[in-house]
């Protein structure tokens, strides 16, 4: 069964259906003597057949339909700007209620199509080369506003009735999540899990645990409270430099923890599912990717079953970093394989797009706000 989840509701605005979420409803449509049934007809057209407004509920009478109109929307979010790179990356930039604004994109490759969320407005944790956090963190997002951001991309998607040969491999449903967003994820856990929790369910989006990745900058605490779930998602741990010193230079909050007790976290992680841990590491030109830099990563992952992800930086304006030398990159590389290590290079999409965390929604912020 479909948990329930919060409403968000504003006073000067009518009151929001999230899509298919909360109790309000329920009890909305059971004051007027509505059946049940209703309810569950409503979270089908949004979650199973992309219904984005009540008129397309075919199956749901005229009246009932028009007075959902006036008291409801299906979505707490609007669509400020939509991007479309030339490998079928989306990008949008959704406004939240509040005027606050978030970033989602989806990855279509090989007949996967990916959504990568966001779980924070901003983010608190300072990693030097992200844009999404140059502002700092406003707030958490709601459950609602979580699960819009895959029902969105969801229907960006082309359903199996559409699709033409000319669509060649593109998925018609959403297959995989990564919550690697804006925001850390960690930091707002219980209404990520109960976003992931409908998303995941049959009569939801039906998207299996093992096909989720949760990426953290690493807060141990959060990182075992994840684990004694006991869910099959994918862990990823942004790591970005092998020793501390370098490591808080770029991810200030490492000054907090040490490297030492995330990974110590991310092993009891892996005792607790099984599942194998992705350490992420942003490769930035001259400033971690050095030989030296290649052979502390392996001592600090030998004998851990573990998987590296190289992601070269996107340029970000404002920023000084550079993206590796191909030269760097390949060695680096070659010393981590050597060693045994599982180690893979992310593949750039959407970069004519700004597909970078936090890149267009800080285009947009700036526009907004000049006179």
């Amino acid at each position: 069964m479909i948990p329930p989840l919060p409403l968000a509701l504003l006073d000067d605005v009518p009151r929001i259906l999230p899509g298919v979420m909360g109790d309000e409803l329920p009890a909305w449509l059971a004051a007027r003597q509505f059946p049940a049934m209703r309810t569950k007809q409503v979270r089908r057209w949004v979650l199973q057949a992309r219904a984005t407004a009540f008129e397309q509920m075919s199956d749901i009478p005229l009246s009932l339909r028009t007075e959902l109109s006036r008291e409801f929307s299906v979505f707490t979010t609007s669509v400020e700007k939509h991007q479309i790179s030339t490998d079928h990356t989306h990008k949008l930039v959704l406004k939240l209620a509040d005027g606050k604004f978030i970033e989602c994109v989806l990855i279509q490759d090989d007949g996967r199509a990916t959504a990568c969320i966001s779980t924070q407005v901003g983010c608190a944790m300072g990693c030097v080369f992200c844009a999404s956090g140059l502002n700092g963190v406003a707030r958490n997002l709601t459950s609602a506003e979580i699960l819009e951001q895959l029902v969105r991309l969801r229907n960006l998607t082309i359903p199996d009735a559409e699709k033409t040969a000319t669509d060649g491999d593109l998925a018609t449903r959403l297959t995989h999540i990564v919550v690697m967003g804006m925001g850390e994820p960690l930091a707002n856990l219980d209404n990520l899990l109960a976003a992931l929790s409908v998303a995941g369910d049959e009569q939801g989006l039906g998207i299996g645990a093992r096909h989720v990745t949760i990426s953290t900058v690493g807060l141990p605490a959060k990182i075992r409270a994840l684990s004694k779930i006991k869910k099959q998602y994918h862990l990823a741990v942004s790591l970005h430099a092998p020793n501390d010193e370098l490591r808080t230079q770029i991810v200030p909050t490492n000054a907090k923890t040490g490297i030492a007790e995330i990974m110590a976290a991310a092993d009891d992680y892996f005792a607790e599912t099984g599942r194998q841990v992705t350490y992420e590491y942003v490769v930035l030109g001259r400033q971690n990717d050095q030989p030296e830099h290649a052979r502390q990563l392996v001592g600090l992952l030998r004998g851990r079953k573990a998987h590296v992800n190289l992601i070269p930086w996107n340029e970000v304006d404002g920023l000084p970093f550079k993206r590796p030398r191909p030269e760097d990159l390949t060695q680096f590389i070659d010393t981590v394989r050597k060693a045994g290590i599982s180690v893979k290079v992310r593949k750039r999409k959407g970069a004519e797009i700004d597909a970078a965390c936090g890149q267009l929604r800080r285009k947009v912020e700036q526009a907004a706000a000049a006179p």
